[in-house]
């Protein structure tokens, strides 16, 4: 029989990729009409855009290796580059192309905006987390972590806390230092190429998703779109979803607020989760408007990061903003948080103009917050045959599509051996 896949976002996609590649024959349930979930195409004035600007970095792995099995390269749909971490006139931190562990080593020694005291501060940081094997116990917040290293103010708001936000969507203070130091083992501490920045040059629905469908139904299955499941049910030892089936397994890859519309015998495992927002504004500008680097911080202002997608996927002229976890921005009204995200680009680019036009797109639910020693729910369920995958199931990684990919593997393996 076959395997219902619940979800049509990284997760269920890398689940339904990884059981078709092994020979079995699976349906893909999608409520909405575009693939991707939570990390999906959007229109906006006639222009593809994302529903909330993403970046890869040459850690992920798995995600890389889901891509080239549909037949994507990714040479050709992401922008490497090494890993460059620039606030203009503050801090600049840039990777040289060195082996490893030199590359970090380097980084940190050429960062511009710290003094020597600073940097050697971060250096010893980098090499106690590697001498420790990555392990921080008793788990604690970013912010204590950095407390009990006695790490400079300067450093920690250039750089650690920034890369807390960017990775966990998170605040340092709410932040687990445990799973950042997962993400600074795989990135700053690994090979050199692990800790370059992959930069979309399509949308996130034609990064992977679209692709993996037509790998998955190219083989003999299906994946339905704009089928919102409503009902799971048990019967002669399989499972119906709504009225098709039967299925011998199931992989729950849906948000996990929605778990418990489906199986209320699991919405428990994700009763204690808080959700942390991610708040997208889209500036259109005329076709000459370009930002000195295709990626920047924002130093203390309401915007965190920039993307010029006219340098990363040729919409030229339109610029991204990114505000990641929660903060202040959530209390203003959109047009006032538009016209300061304005102020800020406008001192990166001389005689800006006003924006053509402007959206903003919230995700108020956009991920878990990664907190201190969370307990997060195991791919295997309870129920025989269900398996869940997401960003949120048990794992080293925060709500990443990393992490989605990974936990979605899991999931597939698990039904495998079952």
């Amino acid at each position: 029989m076959k395997t219902a896949i619940i979800g049509g976002g990284y997760a269920g996609l890398a689940a339904a990729v990884e059981l078709t590649a092994a020979g079995r024959q699976v349906e893909v349930f999608e409520a909405s009409r575009v693939l991707g979930g939570r990390a999906r195409a959007a229109q906006i004035d006639g222009l593809t855009v994302d529903n909330g600007q993403h970046i890869l970095v040459g850690a992920y792995t798995e995600t890389l290796r889901l891509m080239r099995a549909v037949g994507v390269d990714p040479k050709q749909l992401l922008k490497r580059t090494p890993l460059r971490f620039e606030f203009p006139g503050e801090f600049l931190m840039s990777a040289p192309r060195l082996p490893a562990p030199l590359h970090t080593a380097f980084a940190l020694l050429l960062a511009r905006g710290l003094d020597w005291r600073e940097k050697r501060a971060a250096i010893r940081l980098m090499q106690g987390l590697k001498a420790g094997q990555f392990r921080i116990e008793p788990d604690c917040t970013v912010t204590e972590w950095l407390d009990r290293n006695e790490t400079p103010p300067r450093q920690r708001r250039l750089l650690w806390e920034p890369l807390c936000i960017a990775a966990l969507n998170t605040a340092a203070d709410r932040a687990s230092a445990q799973v950042l130091a997962n993400v600074l083992r795989d990135s700053l501490g690994g090979r050199r190429s692990a800790s370059d920045m992959l930069l979309p040059r399509v949308d996130l629905t034609a990064l992977f998703p679209e692709p993996a469908a037509e790998f998955i139904t190219e083989r003999g299955g299906s994946v339905h779109t704009g089928h919102r499941v409503g009902s799971l049910r048990r019967a002669g030892g399989a499972w119906l979803v709504d009225d098709s089936g039967p299925f011998a397994q199931i992989v729950l890859a849906v948000a996990p607020y929605h778990l418990g519309t489906l199986v209320p015998e699991l919405a428990h495992q994700v009763e204690h989760f808080d959700w942390e927002p991610i708040v997208t504004s889209y500036f259109s500008y005329p076709d000459w408007v370009r930002l000195p680097q295709p990626m920047l911080g924002v130093d203390a202002g309401l915007a965190q990061w920039l993307f010029d997608r006219g340098q990363l996927c040729g919409q030229d002229g339109l610029i991204a903003a990114v505000i990641s976890a929660r903060g202040r921005h959530l209390d203003l009204p959109t047009a006032e948080l538009e016209r300061g995200i304005h102020a800020e680009i406008a001192r990166l680019v001389s005689e800006l103009p006003a924006p053509l036009a402007v959206q903003t797109i919230t995700e108020k639910r956009a991920t878990f917050a990664c907190v201190p020693n969370l307990q997060r729910p195991a791919t295997r369920t309870s129920l025989p045959g269900v398996w869940l995958a997401g960003d949120y199931v048990a794992g080293d990684y925060p709500a990443t599509l990393e992490g989605a990919v990974r936990s979605g593997v899991a999931a597939a393996r698990g039904v495998l051996a079952a």
